[in-house]
């Protein structure tokens, strides 16, 4: 999101950037642990617009960005094993359509021709958009911070932010480990850490971290090895496992609804025993072949699974763009623009009031649902 903005600036003349890493690397925490899915399947107009400028930026990223991205379009497949399921995603799908996504409506006997190696006997039904697909979170990132640096952006590593100064009720300068820095602005990219930032600044983020595995599973040395050939990615909404192909083996990961905030990201290995039922029903072949490895990131999570993107009404100065909720590397392109514009003064072409922090004040949140 950072680097995003940032070059986005730049692009709109604002070159007089700094962007802050705490870490040494760019895209060394959720960046750099996320399974790289990108996806127009969602259920709230708002999510389906920033994809569908995002992936069309994805799409073009050599010529407009400059830098060679690894980038599979072999699409999303959504399982459906119950009639609740299959409404919500009808009521998204015909959406979709109408906002120009070409979405697909399944049976199980197709899903699994999409997917070899799939079981699908108690899928009632499945969507696939064949432009949804898997792309490469360390080259975007670093396509987007080279290009900003050509521009005239600066970028400081291993420097963390210690405070946020404030002058008449509006930003005036952040404090940081390597000393203080005077801006008029200042963007709230911190994700999982978002909220420690707001507190920098008097304004409460409602963010917090939330532990996901991913786990490398290779292909067994005796025995067949029933998976997809292509990279699409396979989602059984219900469990939310997933998995697709990465190199000769197969990524795959599921959400944990009863594990509490936490910042903690050691790979748990007691849960992959809870994984291991579900992948093994859902893709037979994961249920003998040993894992190569393991690692666990953080998701982002708001109250509604929708980021924050914008200015704080409480703070001139101090803008968000974080909390995607599972979904922020895939929207990095146009929540980026979008930011930019908003901060140099320029019509977003969209409302942002889905995304605006006090919406869960005021209570006006929808929320999005297809979040896995």
């Amino acid at each position: 999101m950072g680097a995003s903005v940032a070059w986005h600036l730049a692009k709109r003349g604002l070159t007089d950037v700094v962007l802050l890493e705490r870490e040494p690397m760019l895209g060394s925490g959720s960046t750099g642990r996320n399974a790289g899915g990108v996806r127009h399947q969602f259920s709230s107009e708002a999510n389906i617009r920033l994809s569908i400028e995002s992936i069309g930026l994805i799409e073009r990223f050599r010529d407009e960005v400059g830098a060679d991205i690894d980038f599979h379009q072999d699409g999303y497949l959504f399982l459906l094993s119950t009639p609740q399921a299959v409404e919500t995603f009808r009521t998204s799908a015909a959406l979709q359509r109408r906002l120009g996504v070409d979405v697909d409506w399944l049976d199980a006997a197709e899903a699994v021709r999409l997917a070899p190696g799939l079981r699908a006997d108690d899928v009632i039904g499945a969507t696939y958009c064949a432009k949804d697909g898997i792309a490469d979170p360390n080259g975007v990132t670093m396509g987007f911070a080279k290009a900003a640096q050509a521009l005239g952006v600066a970028i400081e590593k291993g420097v963390e932010v210690t405070g946020v100064r404030t002058t008449d009720g509006r930003v005036s300068g952040v404090e940081t480990s390597r000393g203080a820095i005077e801006t008029p602005v200042v963007v709230n990219a911190a994700g999982p850490h978002a909220r420690a930032i707001g507190r920098l600044a008097g304004i409460d983020v409602p963010v917090d971290p939330y532990r996901r595995h991913i786990f490398i599973a290779q292909r067994p040395l005796a025995g067949a090895w029933d998976v997809p050939a292509s990279h699409v990615m396979v989602i059984d909404f219900d469990s939310t496992f997933y998995f697709h192909r990465e190199g000769a083996g197969v990524l795959f990961g599921m959400g944990d609804p009863h594990e509490p905030s936490t910042f903690d990201q050691t790979v748990q290995w007691d849960f992959l025993e809870r994984v291991t039922p579900v992948a093994a029903r859902r893709l037979p072949a994961l249920a003998e072949a040993p894992i190569a490895k393991a690692w666990a990131g953080l998701y982002e999570m708001t109250p509604d699974a929708n980021p924050i993107i914008g200015p704080a009404r409480d703070l001139d100065g101090f803008f968000l763009i974080t909390g995607f909720s599972g979904h922020g590397f895939q929207h990095s392109p146009a929540a980026g623009r979008v930011l930019a514009d908003v901060i140099t003064g320029h019509d977003p072409g969209m409302s942002l009031a889905p995304f605006a922090l006090e919406r869960f004040a005021e209570r006006l949140t929808t929320g999005e649902h297809h979040v896995v």
